[in-house]
This record gives C-alpha cells, structure tokens and sequence, in this order.
C-alpha cells in the first residue's frame, strides 16, 4: 500500500525503523523550529509514526527521501486533527541542503497524490521566516492562499500556499 517513487536523484521509500535515530536527530535539533521544535526522542516518536500510520489511515503519509543510497530527509502529506486539509511538507536534513531535493521529492508526492486520491488542492503550512521552505513551495507552483484556514495555533506567522492539481 505505501509506495516507492523514483525520480532522477532519488528514491522516495517507505521509512524504516532504522530510519528513526536520522529522524530523531533532525527533530531535536534548532533546525526543526518551524515544525515547533526542537522535540524529544518520545515527541519525534510520535511524529514518526504519525507520518507513518497517515498511510493506512489517508491512503497518503510520508516518504524517507534517499539520495545517493544515504536518508537526506523526508516528504509526504500529513492530516492529522488539528490541520484544517491535508498538507505536503518535507524535512532535509543536515548536510544535503541547497541541492534542490525538497523541490524534486515534494514534486514527486504531489504528482503521485494527485494520481492516486480525488484531493482537488494540498496546502503547505509555512512559517513566514522559513525562507527556504517559502523557495521550495515557489518552485512547486504554490500559491499564497491568504483566505485558507491555518492549522490549529498558527497565526500571521504562518503562510498557506496552495498547491493546484496540474493540467493533463
């Protein structure tokens, strides 16, 4: 049921267990602010298989992102309770910045998930200081969408851009 994508750089997979400690580390670290971190191992747990569990619960969740055979992060859709509609998002992790990989993965999920559900739009939730996730929504065609509803919590520092399903 949870699939693997392939685009020219990476290979979007299932995660793995072993997968976690990468994981863990991102979220505890300054580097995962805008998702409300840093977070402890147990927080990050929850997160992880939140992301997870989304597959059998949506038909969508996340993605480990491999890049040259090593984890450099992850994308996918999230729904949980508090988010008024589904949301792609992504996480790239140290040492793998600026190489355009959140563009290439994000890409890939959207086009996938457009394919495979009947959602008409996906929302990425952004906080106004992340200038690099800003980019990435950008380069994916999203636009600002200042009339949608903000996840539970977010106020004027957060950004909705609206990703549109692509013409045929």
């Amino acid at each position: 049921m949870i699939p693997t994508l392939h685009t020219e750089r990476l290979t979007l997979r299932p995660h793995a267990r072993g997968d976690f400690d990468a994981y863990a580390a991102f979220m505890a670290s300054e580097r995962s602010v805008y998702m409300g971190g840093p977070f402890d191992r147990d927080k990050a747990w929850a997160w992880f298989t939140t992301e997870i569990a989304s597959w059998a619960l949506y038909g969508f969740g996340t993605l480990a992102m491999v890049y040259d055979g090593r984890l450099a992060g992850g994308v996918g859709l999230i729904h949980p309770p508090h988010f008024p509609e589904p949301e792609c998002g992504w996480q790239v992790f140290d040492g793998f910045e600026g190489l355009g990989l959140a563009t290439e993965g994000a890409r890939a999920m959207l086009d996938h998930t457009f394919a495979t559900t009947d959602l008409p739009s996906i929302v990425s939730y952004i906080d106004v200081d992340n200038a690099p996730s800003i980019r990435v929504a950008e380069k994916l065609g999203g636009v600002r969408d200042p009339h949608a509803a903000k996840a539970d919590g977010d106020g004027d520092d957060t950004y909705v851009f609206r990703h549109q399903r692509r013409a045929a």
